[in-house]
């Protein structure tokens, strides 16, 4: 498979606080890759440093759904495709959205089942909801790559495998970063595990047991 990203020695952080060190990472094009490890680990830094690389091809579903609360359901998602449009459609979307947007908006609330919700306001969704919203938002955006951050966290597990299912699905590589091992086993193709700002496995999903992982997530 090609290569889609290369980073190099990489390092970064926040306010001169370092949180990433010496990362070497290439990611193909067509894998599926989890981004593991205990919180504070690294892992949101290293998916910031991949978007940078990758944004103007990248479905981005943040980890706050990061929805407009005050717009509606059908707002919010249609928000994935704002720079496919002139600054006078969106306005006019806003007040007026268009049958053909509706509909195109409505289906994809069907994947993630939120259709019902359409014209409801995001802020009065569940959080469980309030992330499918951002889900479906990042589904209709249509672009090749998505990366999320904890994209399936408030949900269970039975509705998290259908989610990474219908990203998976639809999106020709898929960056996630997930705290869930079951699920990460079952839904990606490659583990990369951060700890204390450094690659500490990187593997096929394959070859690693949650055995293998558990340690990574104690203390």
């Amino acid at each position: 498979m090609p290569a889609l990203v290369e980073l190099r020695k990489a390092s970064a952080g926040y306010g001169g606080l370092p949180v990433l060190h010496d990362i070497d990472l290439t990611i193909n094009i067509g894998e599926r890759v989890a981004v593991m490890g205990r919180s504070g680990a690294g892992k949101s830094t290293l998916l910031n440093l991949l978007h940078a690389r990758l944004a103007e091809r990248v479905a981005l579903i943040p980890q706050a759904a990061a929805l407009v609360k005050t717009l509606s359901v059908f707002h919010n998602v249609y928000m994935g495709r704002l720079d496919r449009h002139p600054t006078w459609y969106n306005l006019r979307t806003l007040a007026w959205p268009a049958r053909r947007e509706v509909t195109e908006v409505e289906r994809t609330l069907e994947l993630v089942g939120l259709a019902d919700k359409l014209f409801e306001r995001a802020g009065t969704l569940s959080g469980g909801q309030q992330q499918r919203a951002s889900v479906a938002r990042a589904l209709y955006n249509e672009r090749p790559i998505v990366i999320g951050d904890e994209p399936v966290s408030a949900l269970d597990r039975r509705q998290g495998a259908e989610i990474l299912g219908k990203l998976c699905g639809r999106h020709d590589t898929a960056i996630l970063a997930m705290h869930d091992i079951p699920l990460a086993l079952a839904h990606a193709d490659r583990l990369v595990v951060i700890d204390e700002g450094r690659i500490a496995l990187d593997a096929p999903a394959r070859t690693v047991t949650a055995v293998d992982l558990v340690p990574y997530y104690g203390g």
